[in-house]
């Protein structure tokens, strides 16, 4: 008797967007719920929620973001700017066939999440935010904030702006480095205390250069790690590079929200081993401001950033709970 496989059971659709195709992965019937991935990952991020949100009545669809797997792929940075990425979910909604959703996001797909609960609340009723905390737009030029947290160092996203620069570490070894980087996040096999911080660049060197290399965390198979290396190899990271490059578009595309809450029911969950958590504890403390409709919020002990896979059931619950006390 062959072994139960629910990856099987899902089904994959291409539907238009505004400026190509979008890939979408999608298993169950119900109320429609969208999940978007992070950086640097795909649909298959999901894997875990698809079959259980599906099992629990909903519709749930998990989408390649626009530059990663199979969707489209668009020439010049500037194509992936936020509010391009909204119509992108928007559009998913629409093309099959429903008039509003629930939106859920991991890592950059919290952040996306988040603007398109900002941007199209008509479209989106209720958001989940996972590993990335809801800060509302302000402040000064995001690339100047990021160059001010290096000191002698220099921080991954600045890293990340020169096209090409950070393509040239990756590209040669998609699969080793993809590997590392999962590695140094994870809460089992993430770099010491101690250690220097794998977010930060010395001058002259490379990420990877921070990154852990003796084995692979234990949420992450080799066949896993050969889905995610596959789709990279076979893209390129510059798509996936391109949302880091937009943050100062994004600040200018959304002047328009500065400081702006967001009022649907939410839920966060983070991880209390990720950086995203700490760096970032004021703006979950401003959450009776910013997220005014939160329903439900977790830390989770011992976890680190890749939240939805590291600690699956857990996160499969809290979904599920949050997800019926919507309806």
């Amino acid at each position: 008797m062959s072994q139960h496989d629910p990856v099987a059971e899902m089904t994959h659709r291409l539907v238009l967007s505004g400026t190509g195709r979008i890939h979408l992965v999608e298993q169950g019937s119900g109320p429609l719920v969208l999940l978007v991935h992070g950086f640097p990952e795909s649909w298959y991020s999901w894997r875990h929620q698809l079959p259980v949100l599906a099992a629990a009545g909903y519709r749930a669809v998990a989408v390649d973001v626009r530059g990663y797997g199979r969707s489209a792929k668009p020439e010049g940075v500037a194509a992936y700017r936020m509010l391009d990425l909204v119509e992108d979910n928007v559009a998913v909604v629409r093309a099959l066939g429903e008039r509003t959703a629930v939106i859920v996001g991991h890592d950059w797909g919290a952040t996306i999440a988040a603007g398109s609960a900002l941007v199209r609340p008509d479209v989106f009723r209720s958001v989940g935010l996972l590993s990335v905390p809801y800060a509302p737009r302000g402040g000064p030029r995001p690339s100047e904030v990021f160059a001010r947290m290096g000191g002698e160092e220099e921080f991954y996203v600045s890293y990340f702006q020169a096209p090409g620069r950070a393509e040239a570490e990756i590209e040669p070894d998609v699969r080793g480095w993809l590997a590392d980087f999962y590695a140094a996040f994870s809460a089992d096999t993430m770099p010491a205390a101690d250690a220097p911080d794998p977010h930060f660049v010395s001058r002259g060197g490379t990420l990877r250069d921070r990154f852990p290399v003796d084995r692979l965390p234990v949420w992450l198979s080799e066949d896993d790690l050969d889905v995610y290396a596959a789709e990279f190899e076979r893209t390129g990271m510059s798509g996936a590079l391109n949302r880091y490059r937009n943050m100062d578009r994004d600040w200018e595309d959304l002047a328009g929200f500065d400081g702006s809450p967001i009022t649907q029911p939410s839920l966060f969950i983070g991880g209390a081993l990720d950086a995203s958590t700490t760096w970032l504890a004021d703006a979950i403390k401003a959450y009776p401001a910013t997220l005014p409709g939160l329903l439900s919020s977790h830390i989770l002990d011992g976890c680190g950033h890749w939240i939805q896979q590291e600690r699956r059931e857990e996160v499969n619950e809290i979904l599920s709970d949050w997800l019926a006390s919507l309806r």
